[in-house]
């Protein structure tokens, strides 16, 4: 099997220092090459899925009541840089969980920075990624054990500049399993940071890739590119993989939305968002930023109070699926918990 550096990963913005007339543009770099997916514009005269109406219907359902917001301080993702000074450690399988490792990850070896902590919250999400080096270690469920070393559920090695898309033939995952169990850390089968909001792109202004959302109604057993595989658990839900997308007419300027909001809006009309997991609400990820004594998200961006969250979900809709997979992981008990009543919402 070739190296498992699978080619996802999300574009990532770092600000470069802009001209003293500002007639240019701070420029971003982006995970993936040029051609990537995450990259790709959506077309002025794409089709809207014939369903698109009931998967938003779908959305307006969710317990939480809300529109979408951001995980900006729990359940997201912090990327951490590293360089070739940054040691290799073994980072061990999590005790008693089925969820595994890639090979590769595993023969590789873990470049993990001093203060190293993964995102708040029960999935503890972690990337590193090395500019030079071109890769990113993606692990889902990191912590260290009681002897003091690293244990993740997951792990994978993505190359930083392929297209962000795993071949599903290098995982042998079969019908009602979990991708986890082969190394993705994305129940869809995506690198995690794929579609994260990056510190560095707000403060530019511009984002120029897709986001990744998660929602509660996924669907089960139905998934769609880029995604290759599903944790959905509901019945005639959104699949893993479909694109939503800001209506592009929306005026903005009817919202009270910070600059950084704007550019979040603005991408999510050129660029949409990518389902690509479950949750129990309808949100996006912002870079975790905890590990950056100097950076926060304040005055920047907001979560669920104010911000993107105050646009109705009706000025939304989802791109039309082609080529529909069947297959995925099984129903789950925690899952169908979390669809209970959502008839009475």
């Amino acid at each position: 099997m070739k190296p498992l550096i699978i080619l996802p990963i999300l574009i990532m913005a770092f600000s470069c220092t802009s001209s003293p007339n500002n007639t240019e543009k701070k420029l971003v770099k982006r995970f993936f090459n040029e051609e990537s997916f995450w990259n790709q514009p959506i077309p002025k005269n794409v089709e809207i899925d014939p369903q698109s109406d009931h998967y938003i219907s779908l959305l307006k359902k969710d317990h939480s009541g809300q529109n979408f917001g951001i995980n900006l301080h729990n359940y997201t993702i912090p990327i951490y840089e590293v360089d070739s000074t940054t040691p290799f450690i073994k980072v061990g399988n999590y005790p008693g969980s089925d969820f595994r490792h890639h090979p590769d990850f595993d023969s590789m070896g873990v470049p993990v920075p001093l203060g190293f902590k993964p995102s708040p919250g029960s999935d503890q999400h972690a990337t590193i990624i090395d500019w030079n080096r071109k890769l990113a270690w993606d692990m889902f469920k990191v912590e260290q054990d009681s002897t003091g070393q690293w244990v993740a559920c997951t792990g994978v090695i993505v190359p930083l500049d392929g297209n962000g898309v795993f071949n599903k033939e290098d995982f042998k995952v079969m019908d009602d399993e979990s991708i986890h169990q082969y190394g993705p850390s994305r129940a869809a089968g995506v690198p995690s940071f794929a579609g994260t909001i990056m510190y560095d792109e707000i403060l530019a202004g511009e984002i120029r890739h897709k986001l990744s959302c998660a929602l509660r109604f996924v669907a089960l057993k139905e998934y769609v590119y880029p995604a290759i595989w599903t944790d959905g658990n509901f019945k005639g839900g959104i699949p893993e993989g479909s694109v939503i997308q800001l209506d592009p007419s929306l005026d903005l300027t009817r919202f009270d939305l910070l600059p950084g909001e704007i550019a979040v809006a603005k991408a999510l009309q050129q660029f949409g968002m990518v389902v690509v997991d479950f949750a129990a609400g309808n949100v996006l990820y912002g870079e975790g930023l905890w590990i950056y004594p100097d950076r926060s998200w304040d005055g920047l961006l907001r979560d669920w109070e104010g911000g993107i969250s105050i646009i109705p979900l009706d000025h939304y809709r989802v791109l039309k699926n082609n080529d529909v997979q069947l297959g995925g992981d099984r129903v789950k008990a925690f899952f169908q918990n979390q669809l209970l009543g959502w008839e009475d919402n």
